[in-house]
């Protein structure tokens, strides 16, 4: 055992229980808060009985009192479907839930690090994004709620640091996937996958030119461990995600082929403000870090393949 103790916030989520696993294999202990809006208590069961995991059931928009050495803030709901049904709400989790967590590391004086994301970038007009690109982001629209919410979080982050001197870590996360994914996300992997196992229709929307890069999560928590753990000068904002750049209808191919599915491939008009392209560029991690993905797309999509097999019952 260390003699950490870690906070995951949003930690019964895709990525945080990943996350929570990989702490406590290292001897940390750790505690969860999650208000299971979009993460499920499905994905700690098996973490339960450990002695130093505890789960806490609470919204990041109210503060939080407990006495902790590390914070992981991941709390918000990350896929479209999540963050648009409640945009006020997710606003508030980015802004409020930010301002709580910075409040609590700076009365205990723990090291804190933001799972932002590469929204913040929006549609982008410079290709890959490096961090020092500011982004072109629609302010009004229908994911603006996310994209404005995760830069005011940065904007927290760093005003924090610079006027408490706040030991801070901001991570940018482009396209993650893996097993635990909610099969109703509404992402592109999980939905691609779930209706070829399904035999149903795959959508794509728009000719299917528009790119991603996918990241398996095995390889972002290992990013989001390795940043916490960096040079304390450090502050990012650092990119995480794979330089792999796949057209959503080279992906659906994929996904047909590793499925055995018959289902056909058909288009529908491309919703508002939905990036055209958008891949890192990971030098920044590369170098400071020494981090970058090792899992290939068709392995990952593999696992996760047979995760949705059993969650799905296909």
């Amino acid at each position: 055992m260390t003699d950490r103790r870690v906070l995951v916030t949003g930690g019964a989520g895709f990525i945080g229980s990943h996350l929570v696993e990989r702490l406590l294999e290292r001897g940390d202990e750790v505690l969860v808060v999650d208000n299971f809006y979009s993460g499920t208590r499905s994905n700690l069961h098996h973490l339960l009985a450990n002695p130093a995991f505890e789960l806490v059931r609470h919204d990041v928009t109210f503060p939080l009192y407990v006495e902790i050495d590390e914070i992981f803030h991941l709390a918000c709901p990350a896929s479209p479907v999540y963050y648009q049904r409640d945009p006020v709400q997710t606003t508030k989790t980015s802004v409020h839930g930010s301002i709580n967590m910075l409040g609590l590391a700076k009365r205990t004086g723990a090291k804190i690090l933001l799972a932002s994301t590469s929204e913040v970038y929006g549609d982008p007009e410079v290709h890959p994004q490096p961090e020092s690109y500011w982004g072109n982001v629609n302010p009004i629209g229908v994911r603006s709620c996310y994209d404005e919410g995760k830069r005011c979080a940065e904007t927290l982050f760093f005003d924090y640091r610079r006027q408490h001197d706040l030991p801070i870590k901001v991570a940018r996360i482009f396209n993650t996937y893996g097993p635990r994914m909610r099969p109703d996300d509404g992402r592109v992997v999980s939905n691609f996958i779930v209706l070829a196992l399904r035999g149903e229709p795959i959508t794509i929307f728009g000719d299917g030119t528009q790119t991603r890069s996918f990241c398996y999560v095995d390889d972002l928590v290992a990013g989001l461990i390795g940043l916490m753990e960096s040079d304390p000068s450090f502050t990012g904002p650092v990119n995480l995600g794979n330089t792999g750049e796949f057209t959503m209808l080279e992906l659906a191919e994929l996904v047909v082929e590793l499925t055995g599915s018959s289902s056909p491939i058909v288009h529908q008009p491309l919703p508002q403000d939905d990036p055209t392209r958008r891949r890192p560029d990971i030098s920044l991690a590369k170098e400071r870090l020494g981090w970058e993905p090792t899992t290939r797309l068709e392995e990952g999509l593999r696992r996760t393949i047979e995760h949705f097999r059993t969650a799905v019952g296909a």
